[in-house]
């Protein structure tokens, strides 16, 4: 039987639920007057004194100088100011276009107010009171969507527990995209709601599009919004014309494809640089499958444990889950023509933890990528409280428990929201003592045509005025798959670069995220000295947690007088082709597999120096494959390899095209790189290519070979 919104309506608006408005008062300030409610006012008001308390504890912690507690932070300022002065989402003027940014509209809304005159340190304060004000809209819209939805009680109720979230205070505070995200979430809930018992979507796919291009996560529930919109369409507008109406909903679906279309034309990738960088399927040398799917349980699963109250309380009191879950249950038996809307909602939560779980970042940072979404799953958490008090016959009963619980809830907030606001201002002290500090440092002591290489690129961009290298690949496309295969592909990045465009200095850290560093100093492309170390001496938290991984940044000075020195044949003869192992493009085109013996392992690049050849290689525990080019069949094939090889097990079969033609020594074990050759007769050679395999002697059983290989030269 197909649902109306004039039908089977019986029991949908107990408790006072309120039936959207259909009728619309003439004029624009008696409409304004008409629809507002007081609560919503006062709601709203509490979430924004509440966001000045938490700015009020940024500028205490920093004697009075508003910092942001992310670096990310600043990267949305720098795209915004170069939207602002004409270059967008160039993240240094005269740079190919990058996808840094991970919402365009935040950068936009930036560059607008840029390009207006908020400009220095009118910049950030701009950002913030905007997530703050955003944030008090939420509070508002909230209130109404549970208005609407079950009652006043749980609409107010939902609002005060939005409005005293620590969480969603630090994100409105922050200066990053929450706010708005979270307010575009709640705002295309709503118009849905609004918008349905007239079944005509004249609203709900424009606000649901802005959704879509504020974050990632939020274009999930877009699409799906378009789903629900589609659904409603389909059950009740049957007999009618239906075909503009399904494709003004499906608006959202086209910013999205036209958003990632964008990516492609600009950088050559469907893929964002964020998710190049950060995502199981990116961020390792070879894709296991198993190992995808473990880590991203893992945070699947720490996700759960936070929003369910199990791993502290600062998100969510104890079992706060099940009672969401009781909540969506209510709902779907309970409002029949919200089904549509509830369904998209649920599975809208289920792929955004599933999605975000698949990034290395998805536990950091305050969970911020979940905060857009915690106002609605505070309301639905309510609406299972309300579910909850239904038990009671009496309604009295069902008052007293329905608030009892709430009550319980809003102590769980409460006591947890002074430590929300010493997180900001303690993480924005951080931020200062390295990342703010560091850009500063850079604009008053480095020349002004100084290219620095960096692995924060926020704030040392931001305040730094001078040409960045992403070394972790946000800002600059085409490091995050160096970066995540080690420090020999990074530099073999890096060095491939005109020699005026490489970096003159480096602002690094050790610790991930990113390759390594400390090699590049063993090898001598940094100097031996920092020329700078800023230490981090912003206390960490009770739990020793900082906002960075790291205990100190340092500035070197780069050496590139060595750069391509391991590229030259260290043997004599005609060299048909080289395999440059470490270094990506060399890999790619020669058909390039490390054969690890154990899933899991990884072949990392590193970077080595012998003498005065520096040069990249791969850590090899089994075997590998390459194509050799160029060659004349017929003819005896000498390959001269560049190995280090310190394990027991030195020996590998050596397979061409498929065929075993020996065993191949990789020399004695030591601590040094040695040149080892292998001969291939002249009758394996068959053709101008040949497929090599590397195989262990003895297959499936330890000990495996173990060695590294850091270039192949095919000679005949």
């Amino acid at each position: 039987m197909t649902t109306t919104a004039d039908t089977d309506r019986r029991g949908e608006t107990d408790d006072g639920a309120e039936e959207p408005r259909r009728d619309v008062p003439t004029g624009r300030a008696r409409a304004f007057l008409t629809r507002r409610d007081g609560l919503a006012w006062l709601l709203g008001g509490v979430s924004l004194l509440l966001g000045a308390v938490f700015v009020v504890v940024d500028l205490a912690y920093n004697q009075g100088t508003l910092i942001a507690p992310l670096d990310d932070v600043y990267i949305h300022l720098q795209y915004g100011k170069q939207l602002g002065e004409g270059h967008p989402f160039q993240y240094n003027t005269g740079d190919p276009i990058s996808t840094g940014a991970s919402s365009l509209l935040y950068a936009f809304v930036l560059g607008g107010a840029y390009a207006i005159g908020f400009q220095g340190s009118l910049f950030l304060i701009f950002a913030v009171v905007l997530g703050v004000i955003c944030m008090a809209i939420t509070t508002g819209l909230v209130y109404h969507l549970g208005k609407i939805l079950v009652s006043r009680a749980v609409g107010v109720w939902a609002g005060v527990l939005v409005a005293v979230s620590g969480p969603l205070l630090w994100g409105a505070a922050s200066g990053m995209e929450v706010g708005l995200t979270s307010m575009l979430v709640m705002a295309s809930l709503l118009v849905f709601v609004k918008e349905r018992p007239s079944v005509r979507f004249r609203w709900t796919p424009v606000v649901a599009t802005a959704m879509a291009l504020v974050r990632p996560e939020g274009m999930i529930l877009a699409v799906l919004l378009c789903g629900a919109m589609l659904w409603t369409l389909r059950g009740v507008r049957r007999e009618r014309k239906v075909l503009r109406p399904a494709l003004w909903t499906l608006l959202p679906l086209a910013a999205a494809a036209g958003q990632y279309l964008f990516y492609r034309l600009a950088t050559g990738t469907f893929s964002a640089n964020g998710v190049q960088s950060k995502s199981h399927l990116n961020d390792r040398p070879v894709l296991y499958f198993g190992d995808v799917v473990d880590r991203t349980m893992a945070n699947i699963r720490g996700t759960l444990e936070y929003f369910n109250g199990m791993n502290g309380q600062d998100f969510a009191f104890p079992g706060m889950l099940v009672v969401f879950l009781m909540g969506v249950a209510y709902l779907l038996v309970t409002r029949r023509q919200w089904r549509p809307l509830l369904i998209a909602v649920v599975l809208g939560f289920g792929a955004v933890v599933v999605s975000v779980s698949t990034l290395s970042t998805a536990l950091i940072h305050e969970l911020r990528y979940f905060h857009p979404f915690m106002p609605l799953y505070i309301l639905l958490t309510v609406c299972g409280v309300h579910a909850i008090s239904r038990v009671a016959s009496a309604p009295l009963a069902r008052r007293i428990g329905f608030h009892v619980l709430l009550v319980v809830a809003l102590l769980f907030s409460l006591v947890a929201l002074p430590a929300w606001a010493v997180k900001l201002g303690r993480e924005s002290a951080t931020i200062r003592d390295t990342d703010v500090s560091l850009g500063v440092w850079i604009d008053g002591n480095l020349p002004p045509d100084a290219i620095v290489a960096v692995k924060d690129v926020g704030a040392a961009a931001y305040f730094g005025n001078r040409k960045v290298i992403d070394t972790i690949g946000l800002a600059t496309n085409g490091l995050a798959e160096a970066s995540n295969n080690g420090t020999g592909a990074l530099y073999e990045e890096l060095r491939k670069l005109p020699p005026g465009e490489r970096p003159d200095y480096f602002a690094i850290y050790e610790p991930q995220p990113g390759a390594p560093m400390r090699p590049l100093v063993d090898a001598g492309v940094l100097g031996p000295n920092p020329l700078e170390v800023l230490p981090v001496r912003a206390p960490a938290d009770l739990t020793g947690f900082r906002i960075v991984p790291f205990e100190e940044l340092k500035v070197f000075e780069a050496h590139w007088e060595l750069a391509g020195t391991g590229t030259a044949c260290p043997v004599p003869g005609d060299v048909r082709d080289y395999l440059n192992t470490g270094d990506l493009d060399s890999e790619e085109s020669h058909d390039y597999e490390a054969s690890m013996q154990q899933p899991g392992l990884q072949p990392n690049s590193l970077l080595r120096r012998q003498d005065d050849v520096i040069d990249s290689g791969r850590v090899i525990v089994g075997g590998e494959s390459f194509t050799a080019h160029n060659l004349e069949p017929g003819k005896e094939l000498k390959i001269a390899g560049r190995i280090l090889a310190p394990g027991e097990e030195r020996s590998v079969r050596v397979l061409v095209d498929g065929r075993e033609v020996g065993v191949w020594n990789l020399g004695p074990k030591r601590g040094e790189w040695s040149v080892e050759s292998f001969t291939v007769p002249a009758d394996a050679i068959t053709s101008s290519t040949a497929r090599v395999e590397l195989a262990p002697v003895r297959p499936l059983l330890s000990p495996y070979p173990e060695y590294t290989s850091f270039g192949y030269w095919f000679i005949q």
